[in-house]
Protein backbone atom coordinates (compact mmCIF):
# COMPACT_ATOMS: atom_id res chain seq x y z
CA UNK A 1 0.00 0.00 0.00
CA UNK A 2 1.29 3.78 -0.98
CA UNK A 3 -0.13 6.95 -0.12
CA UNK A 4 -0.22 7.92 -4.28
CA UNK A 5 -3.93 7.72 -5.48
CA UNK A 6 -6.53 9.75 -7.95
CA UNK A 7 -8.58 12.11 -6.11
CA UNK A 8 -10.79 14.35 -8.08
CA UNK A 9 -9.14 13.37 -11.39
CA UNK A 10 -5.55 14.05 -9.73
CA UNK A 11 -3.07 12.16 -8.55
CA UNK A 12 -2.09 12.51 -5.40
CA UNK A 13 0.72 12.37 -2.81
CA UNK A 14 -1.14 11.75 0.81
CA UNK A 15 -3.16 15.16 0.23
CA UNK A 16 -0.61 16.84 -2.23
CA UNK A 17 -1.71 17.24 -5.91
CA UNK A 18 1.47 16.23 -7.56
CA UNK A 19 0.53 18.81 -9.81
CA UNK A 20 1.08 21.27 -7.36
CA UNK A 21 4.32 19.91 -6.83
CA UNK A 22 5.49 20.20 -10.46
CA UNK A 23 4.04 23.97 -10.54
CA UNK A 24 6.49 24.59 -7.26
CA UNK A 25 9.14 22.95 -8.10
CA UNK A 26 9.61 21.56 -11.59
CA UNK A 27 10.38 18.67 -13.02
CA UNK A 28 12.00 15.62 -12.84
CA UNK A 29 11.66 15.43 -9.19
CA UNK A 30 11.11 12.58 -6.42
CA UNK A 31 8.28 12.95 -4.03
CA UNK A 32 7.80 10.60 -1.16
CA UNK A 33 5.24 10.06 1.17
CA UNK A 34 6.01 10.06 5.03
CA UNK A 35 3.24 7.61 5.54
CA UNK A 36 3.85 5.28 3.83
CA UNK A 37 7.71 5.58 4.79
CA UNK A 38 5.99 5.27 8.22
CA UNK A 39 3.71 2.71 7.88
CA UNK A 40 6.46 0.36 5.71
CA UNK A 41 9.00 0.44 8.82
CA UNK A 42 5.83 -0.63 11.75
CA UNK A 43 5.12 -3.33 9.60
CA UNK A 44 8.87 -4.85 10.34
CA UNK A 45 8.84 -3.36 13.65
CA UNK A 46 5.39 -5.18 14.31
CA UNK A 47 6.44 -8.17 12.84
CA UNK A 48 8.96 -8.80 15.14
CA UNK A 49 6.85 -7.68 18.21
CA UNK A 50 7.18 -9.90 21.39
CA UNK A 51 11.17 -10.92 20.34
CA UNK A 52 14.31 -8.59 21.20
CA UNK A 53 14.82 -6.82 18.19
CA UNK A 54 15.75 -3.84 16.35
CA UNK A 55 14.40 -2.83 12.51
CA UNK A 56 17.56 -1.22 10.62
CA UNK A 57 16.56 0.74 8.08
CA UNK A 58 19.38 -0.10 5.04
CA UNK A 59 19.80 3.44 3.99
CA UNK A 60 21.49 2.88 1.09
CA UNK A 61 18.33 2.69 -0.80
CA UNK A 62 17.27 5.79 -0.21
CA UNK A 63 19.29 7.81 2.28
CA UNK A 64 17.93 11.85 2.36
CA UNK A 65 18.80 13.01 6.04
CA UNK A 66 15.13 14.51 6.28
CA UNK A 67 13.93 10.55 5.66
CA UNK A 68 16.16 9.37 8.43
CA UNK A 69 15.36 11.71 10.76
CA UNK A 70 11.69 10.60 10.24
CA UNK A 71 12.33 6.44 10.91
CA UNK A 72 14.74 7.84 13.30
CA UNK A 73 12.27 9.39 15.58
CA UNK A 74 9.88 6.67 15.25
CA UNK A 75 12.74 4.28 16.76
CA UNK A 76 14.50 2.85 13.50
CA UNK A 77 18.15 1.37 13.55
CA UNK A 78 20.20 2.74 10.45
CA UNK A 79 22.66 -0.19 8.06
CA UNK A 80 25.11 2.14 7.11
CA UNK A 81 28.02 1.09 4.27
CA UNK A 82 30.33 4.21 4.31
CA UNK A 83 31.61 6.71 6.04
CA UNK A 84 29.23 9.36 4.36
CA UNK A 85 26.03 7.11 5.25
CA UNK A 86 27.23 6.92 8.92
CA UNK A 87 27.59 10.45 8.89
CA UNK A 88 23.93 10.88 7.80
CA UNK A 89 22.35 9.09 10.14
CA UNK A 90 24.58 10.90 12.47
CA UNK A 91 23.18 13.98 11.35
CA UNK A 92 19.97 12.91 11.44
CA UNK A 93 20.09 12.37 15.23
CA UNK A 94 20.56 8.33 15.10
CA UNK A 95 22.47 7.43 17.80
CA UNK A 96 25.80 5.14 17.34
CA UNK A 97 23.89 1.98 18.83
CA UNK A 98 21.50 2.29 16.65
CA UNK A 99 24.24 2.15 13.73
CA UNK A 100 25.54 -1.11 12.29
CA UNK A 101 28.27 -0.76 10.02
CA UNK A 102 27.91 -3.58 7.15
CA UNK A 103 30.21 -3.48 3.61
CA UNK A 104 32.84 -5.45 2.17
CA UNK A 105 35.27 -2.49 2.06
CA UNK A 106 35.98 -0.43 5.21
CA UNK A 107 38.59 1.63 5.44
CA UNK A 108 40.63 1.95 8.94
CA UNK A 109 39.41 5.59 8.51
CA UNK A 110 36.10 4.47 8.44
CA UNK A 111 36.51 2.50 11.25
CA UNK A 112 38.41 5.11 13.66
CA UNK A 113 35.15 7.66 12.51
CA UNK A 114 32.55 4.57 13.66
CA UNK A 115 34.75 3.57 16.57
CA UNK A 116 35.13 7.41 17.98
CA UNK A 117 31.38 8.25 17.06
CA UNK A 118 29.75 5.59 18.73
CA UNK A 119 28.05 2.25 16.81
CA UNK A 120 26.19 -0.78 17.95
CA UNK A 121 28.37 -3.17 15.50
CA UNK A 122 30.60 -3.79 12.84
CA UNK A 123 29.14 -7.07 10.59
CA UNK A 124 32.89 -8.05 9.39
CA UNK A 125 33.46 -9.30 6.44
CA UNK A 126 37.08 -11.06 5.90
CA UNK A 127 39.99 -11.81 8.01
CA UNK A 128 42.18 -8.87 6.93
CA UNK A 129 39.24 -6.67 8.03
CA UNK A 130 38.84 -8.36 11.37
CA UNK A 131 42.69 -7.35 11.94
CA UNK A 132 42.29 -4.34 10.97
CA UNK A 133 39.51 -3.10 12.61
CA UNK A 134 41.79 -5.10 15.93
CA UNK A 135 44.06 -2.81 15.27
CA UNK A 136 42.27 0.57 14.98
CA UNK A 137 40.49 -0.09 17.93
CA UNK A 138 43.61 -1.02 20.21
CA UNK A 139 44.89 2.02 19.07
CA UNK A 140 41.96 3.88 20.57
CA UNK A 141 42.00 1.75 23.50
CA UNK A 142 38.93 0.45 23.01
CA UNK A 143 36.83 -2.90 21.75
CA UNK A 144 34.97 -2.96 18.64
CA UNK A 145 31.50 -5.24 18.77
CA UNK A 146 31.58 -7.33 15.73
CA UNK A 147 29.32 -9.63 13.87
CA UNK A 148 30.80 -12.28 11.34
CA UNK A 149 28.95 -12.32 7.60
CA UNK A 150 28.89 -15.47 6.70
CA UNK A 151 27.93 -16.57 3.13
CA UNK A 152 25.42 -19.29 3.22
CA UNK A 153 25.88 -20.39 -0.65
CA UNK A 154 22.01 -20.32 -0.72
CA UNK A 155 20.41 -18.74 -4.57
CA UNK A 156 18.27 -15.93 -3.15
CA UNK A 157 16.22 -16.33 -7.03
CA UNK A 158 16.84 -12.61 -7.95
CA UNK A 159 18.92 -10.55 -10.23
CA UNK A 160 22.58 -11.55 -10.60
CA UNK A 161 23.50 -7.60 -10.28
CA UNK A 162 21.35 -8.09 -6.36
CA UNK A 163 22.14 -11.25 -5.15
CA UNK A 164 24.98 -11.31 -2.32
CA UNK A 165 24.18 -15.20 -1.23
CA UNK A 166 26.23 -17.39 -3.35
CA UNK A 167 29.45 -18.80 -3.20
CA UNK A 168 30.91 -16.55 -6.04
CA UNK A 169 29.76 -13.20 -4.88
CA UNK A 170 32.21 -10.78 -3.10
CA UNK A 171 30.36 -10.74 0.22
CA UNK A 172 31.10 -12.61 3.48
CA UNK A 173 33.01 -15.40 4.40
CA UNK A 174 32.18 -19.24 3.60
CA UNK A 175 29.89 -20.76 6.40
CA UNK A 176 31.56 -23.80 6.06
CA UNK A 177 34.43 -21.79 7.38
CA UNK A 178 33.08 -19.73 9.88
CA UNK A 179 34.28 -21.63 13.01
CA UNK A 180 37.86 -21.22 12.19
CA UNK A 181 37.27 -17.47 11.58
CA UNK A 182 35.24 -16.94 14.75
CA UNK A 183 38.23 -18.28 16.88
CA UNK A 184 40.70 -15.95 15.04
CA UNK A 185 38.32 -12.98 15.79
CA UNK A 186 38.55 -14.16 19.24
CA UNK A 187 41.84 -14.34 19.03
CA UNK A 188 42.39 -10.86 18.34
CA UNK A 189 42.41 -7.77 21.16
CA UNK A 190 40.70 -5.26 19.83
CA UNK A 191 37.71 -7.45 18.78
CA UNK A 192 34.37 -8.96 20.73
CA UNK A 193 32.44 -11.52 19.28
CA UNK A 194 28.77 -10.17 20.15
CA UNK A 195 26.81 -12.41 16.82
CA UNK A 196 26.48 -13.58 13.34
CA UNK A 197 25.18 -11.81 10.15
CA UNK A 198 23.66 -12.99 6.83
CA UNK A 199 22.67 -11.65 3.87
CA UNK A 200 21.65 -13.35 0.93
CA UNK A 201 20.04 -10.45 -1.58
CA UNK A 202 17.77 -7.90 -2.61
CA UNK A 203 14.46 -7.78 -4.01
CA UNK A 204 13.38 -11.68 -3.10
CA UNK A 205 9.85 -12.50 -3.77
CA UNK A 206 9.42 -15.88 -1.90
CA UNK A 207 10.31 -17.25 1.35
CA UNK A 208 12.46 -20.26 0.83
CA UNK A 209 16.12 -18.96 0.49
CA UNK A 210 15.68 -17.13 3.48
CA UNK A 211 14.31 -20.09 5.33
CA UNK A 212 17.60 -21.81 3.83
CA UNK A 213 19.68 -19.50 5.14
CA UNK A 214 18.46 -18.65 8.41
CA UNK A 215 18.32 -22.34 9.13
CA UNK A 216 21.95 -22.47 8.28
CA UNK A 217 22.51 -19.66 10.83
CA UNK A 218 21.09 -21.20 13.51
CA UNK A 219 22.91 -24.78 13.47
CA UNK A 220 25.71 -22.67 12.94
CA UNK A 221 24.67 -20.46 16.25
CA UNK A 222 24.72 -23.59 18.30
CA UNK A 223 28.16 -24.79 16.63
CA UNK A 224 29.88 -21.55 17.99
CA UNK A 225 28.16 -21.73 21.10
CA UNK A 226 30.11 -24.90 21.83
CA UNK A 227 32.90 -23.24 20.45
CA UNK A 228 32.56 -21.45 23.88
CA UNK A 229 31.47 -17.96 21.73
CA UNK A 230 29.00 -16.04 23.32
CA UNK A 231 26.39 -15.26 20.57
CA UNK A 232 23.59 -13.00 21.70
CA UNK A 233 22.80 -10.97 18.37
CA UNK A 234 21.55 -12.40 14.92
CA UNK A 235 21.93 -9.91 11.87
CA UNK A 236 19.86 -11.41 9.40
CA UNK A 237 19.69 -8.50 6.46
CA UNK A 238 17.34 -7.48 4.12
CA UNK A 239 15.84 -8.30 0.73
CA UNK A 240 11.89 -8.30 1.16
CA UNK A 241 11.10 -7.57 -2.36
CA UNK A 242 8.00 -5.21 -3.46
CA UNK A 243 5.76 -5.39 -6.20
CA UNK A 244 7.32 -3.64 -8.83
CA UNK A 245 5.29 -5.44 -12.20
CA UNK A 246 1.40 -5.84 -11.64
CA UNK A 247 0.74 -9.22 -12.01
CA UNK A 248 -1.42 -12.46 -10.10
CA UNK A 249 1.91 -12.85 -7.80
CA UNK A 250 3.35 -10.48 -4.30
CA UNK A 251 6.14 -10.87 -2.58
CA UNK A 252 5.40 -12.20 0.97
CA UNK A 253 3.98 -9.63 3.65
CA UNK A 254 6.08 -8.34 6.66
CA UNK A 255 3.99 -10.45 8.69
CA UNK A 256 4.87 -13.73 6.95
CA UNK A 257 8.76 -12.94 6.99
CA UNK A 258 8.83 -12.20 10.97
CA UNK A 259 6.61 -15.68 11.12
CA UNK A 260 9.38 -17.13 9.41
CA UNK A 261 12.27 -15.65 11.72
CA UNK A 262 10.22 -16.94 14.82
CA UNK A 263 10.37 -20.51 13.35
CA UNK A 264 14.24 -20.47 12.10
CA UNK A 265 16.19 -18.94 14.90
CA UNK A 266 13.13 -17.93 17.58
CA UNK A 267 14.33 -20.59 19.64
CA UNK A 268 17.91 -19.31 19.91
CA UNK A 269 16.97 -16.32 22.65
CA UNK A 270 18.88 -14.16 20.38
CA UNK A 271 18.15 -10.27 19.68
CA UNK A 272 16.99 -10.20 15.78
CA UNK A 273 18.52 -7.45 14.08
CA UNK A 274 16.78 -6.78 9.91
CA UNK A 275 17.88 -5.02 7.55
CA UNK A 276 14.94 -3.77 5.48
CA UNK A 277 15.67 -1.10 2.70
CA UNK A 278 13.70 -1.70 -0.56
CA UNK A 279 9.94 -2.44 1.52
CA UNK A 280 10.58 0.76 3.89
CA UNK A 281 11.07 3.29 0.90
CA UNK A 282 10.48 1.32 -2.55
CA UNK A 283 6.65 2.55 -2.96
CA UNK A 284 7.44 5.82 -0.73
CA UNK A 285 8.46 7.22 -3.43
CA UNK A 286 7.63 8.41 -7.30
CA UNK A 287 9.62 10.30 -9.50
CA UNK A 288 7.78 12.75 -11.10
CA UNK A 289 8.46 14.18 -14.91
CA UNK A 290 6.74 15.52 -18.08
CA UNK A 291 6.32 14.85 -21.66
CA UNK A 292 8.82 16.58 -23.48
CA UNK A 293 7.53 15.61 -26.89
CA UNK A 294 5.51 12.53 -28.64
CA UNK A 295 7.32 11.54 -31.07
CA UNK A 296 6.36 9.20 -34.41
CA UNK A 297 8.86 6.86 -35.68
CA UNK A 298 8.72 4.79 -38.19
CA UNK A 299 6.80 1.99 -36.64
CA UNK A 300 6.26 3.25 -32.96
CA UNK A 301 4.94 6.53 -31.19
CA UNK A 302 8.00 7.46 -28.32
CA UNK A 303 7.10 9.13 -25.20
CA UNK A 304 10.01 11.56 -25.15
CA UNK A 305 10.55 12.60 -21.14
CA UNK A 306 12.29 15.23 -18.92
CA UNK A 307 13.32 12.78 -16.72
CA UNK A 308 16.40 10.60 -18.00
CA UNK A 309 18.13 7.74 -17.14
CA UNK A 310 20.52 9.97 -14.89
CA UNK A 311 17.52 10.75 -12.80
CA UNK A 312 16.67 6.81 -12.89
CA UNK A 313 19.34 4.33 -13.42
CA UNK A 314 17.53 0.98 -12.65
CA UNK A 315 15.61 0.29 -16.12
CA UNK A 316 19.06 0.65 -17.83
CA UNK A 317 21.02 -0.99 -15.11
CA UNK A 318 18.92 -4.07 -13.77
CA UNK A 319 15.88 -3.92 -17.31
CA UNK A 320 13.79 -3.40 -14.10
CA UNK A 321 10.06 -2.32 -14.62
CA UNK A 322 8.10 0.57 -13.21
CA UNK A 323 4.10 1.09 -13.45
CA UNK A 324 4.25 4.63 -15.00
CA UNK A 325 1.14 6.17 -15.20
CA UNK A 326 -0.45 9.71 -15.78
CA UNK A 327 -0.68 12.27 -13.17
CA UNK A 328 -3.97 13.78 -14.48
CA UNK A 329 -7.19 10.41 -14.69
CA UNK A 330 -7.55 9.13 -17.49
CA UNK A 331 -10.87 9.37 -18.33
CA UNK A 332 -13.38 6.19 -18.84
CA UNK A 333 -12.96 4.16 -21.55
CA UNK A 334 -9.91 6.19 -22.80
CA UNK A 335 -7.96 5.88 -25.92
CA UNK A 336 -4.24 3.46 -25.31
CA UNK A 337 -1.20 4.09 -27.18
CA UNK A 338 1.98 1.90 -27.22
CA UNK A 339 4.98 3.83 -26.75
CA UNK A 340 8.74 3.43 -26.32
CA UNK A 341 9.54 5.94 -22.73
CA UNK A 342 12.51 7.24 -23.33
CA UNK A 343 14.75 9.99 -21.72
CA UNK A 344 17.28 12.76 -23.58
CA UNK A 345 20.22 11.40 -22.72
CA UNK A 346 22.23 10.57 -25.91
CA UNK A 347 22.08 6.93 -25.34
CA UNK A 348 19.72 3.76 -26.73
CA UNK A 349 20.15 3.08 -23.10
CA UNK A 350 18.07 5.99 -21.99
CA UNK A 351 15.07 3.73 -22.35
CA UNK A 352 12.12 3.32 -19.36
CA UNK A 353 10.03 0.65 -21.25
CA UNK A 354 9.23 -0.39 -24.31
CA UNK A 355 6.16 -0.80 -26.19
CA UNK A 356 3.95 0.21 -22.67
CA UNK A 357 0.48 0.20 -23.14
CA UNK A 358 -0.48 4.07 -22.31
CA UNK A 359 -3.24 6.53 -22.42
CA UNK A 360 -3.08 8.60 -24.99
CA UNK A 361 -0.35 11.85 -23.52
CA UNK A 362 0.64 14.90 -25.06
CA UNK A 363 3.62 17.31 -24.94
CA UNK A 364 3.53 19.03 -21.33
CA UNK A 365 1.74 15.99 -19.78
CA UNK A 366 3.00 15.05 -16.58
CA UNK A 367 3.74 11.22 -15.81
CA UNK A 368 4.67 9.36 -12.52
CA UNK A 369 7.38 6.13 -12.47
CA UNK A 370 5.86 4.52 -9.01
CA UNK A 371 7.65 2.44 -6.63
CA UNK A 372 11.01 4.70 -7.23
CA UNK A 373 11.91 5.74 -3.48
CA UNK A 374 14.24 2.99 -3.57
CA UNK A 375 17.73 3.20 -5.46
CA UNK A 376 16.15 6.19 -7.46
CA UNK A 377 17.29 9.35 -6.06
CA UNK A 378 20.41 7.78 -4.24
CA UNK A 379 22.20 6.69 -7.63
CA UNK A 380 20.80 9.51 -9.86
CA UNK A 381 24.06 11.52 -11.09
CA UNK A 382 24.64 14.54 -13.68
CA UNK A 383 25.55 12.72 -16.78
CA UNK A 384 25.10 15.01 -19.54
CA UNK A 385 25.87 17.85 -17.33
CA UNK A 386 21.96 17.37 -16.27
CA UNK A 387 21.57 18.88 -12.91
CA UNK A 388 20.97 16.14 -9.99
CA UNK A 389 17.36 15.90 -9.19
CA UNK A 390 15.64 17.64 -6.37
CA UNK A 391 13.64 15.22 -3.68
CA UNK A 392 10.56 16.30 -1.73
CA UNK A 393 9.06 14.82 1.17
CA UNK A 394 4.87 15.06 1.32
CA UNK A 395 3.42 14.71 4.91
CA UNK A 396 -0.40 15.30 4.91
CA UNK A 397 -1.36 18.41 3.38
CA UNK A 398 2.16 19.87 2.93
CA UNK A 399 5.40 19.42 1.30
CA UNK A 400 9.12 20.80 1.75
CA UNK A 401 11.85 20.47 -0.52
CA UNK A 402 14.60 18.22 1.23
CA UNK A 403 17.23 18.53 -1.69
CA UNK A 404 17.01 21.23 -3.91
CA UNK A 405 18.00 21.15 -7.61
CA UNK A 406 21.35 22.96 -7.92
CA UNK A 407 22.09 25.86 -10.35
CA UNK A 408 23.82 25.23 -13.93
CA UNK A 409 26.61 28.24 -11.72
CA UNK A 410 26.50 25.88 -8.57
CA UNK A 411 27.42 22.37 -10.80
CA UNK A 412 30.20 24.13 -12.95
CA UNK A 413 31.49 25.91 -10.20
CA UNK A 414 32.40 23.04 -9.01
CA UNK A 415 35.22 21.97 -11.56
CA UNK A 416 38.59 24.12 -11.06
CA UNK A 417 40.68 25.18 -13.99
CA UNK A 418 44.91 24.38 -13.25
CA UNK A 419 46.41 27.44 -13.34
CA UNK A 420 48.55 26.80 -16.04
CA UNK A 421 45.65 26.31 -18.52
Amino acid sequence: MDHFLYRDGQLMAEDVPLSDIAAAVGTPVYVYSAATLLRHFRLFDEALAGMPHLVCYAMKSLSNVAVLKLLGDAGAGMDVVSAGEYLRAKAAGVPGDRIVFSGVGKTRQEMRLALEGGIRQFNVESEPEMVALSEVAVCLGTVAPITVRVNPDVDAKTHAKIATGKSENKFGIPISRAREVYAMAASLPGLKVIGIDVHIGSQLTELAPFEAAYLKVAELTVQLRADGHEITRLDLGGGLGIPYVRDNTAPPLPSEYGELIRRTVGHLGCEIEIEPGRLISGNAGILLTQVIYVKSGEDREFLILDGAMNDLIRPAMYEAHHDIVPVAEPAPGHDRVSYDIVGPICESGDTFAKGRMMPKLADGDLVAFRSAGAYGAVMSSEYNSRLLVPEVLVQGDHFAVIRPRPTFDEMISRDTIPSWL
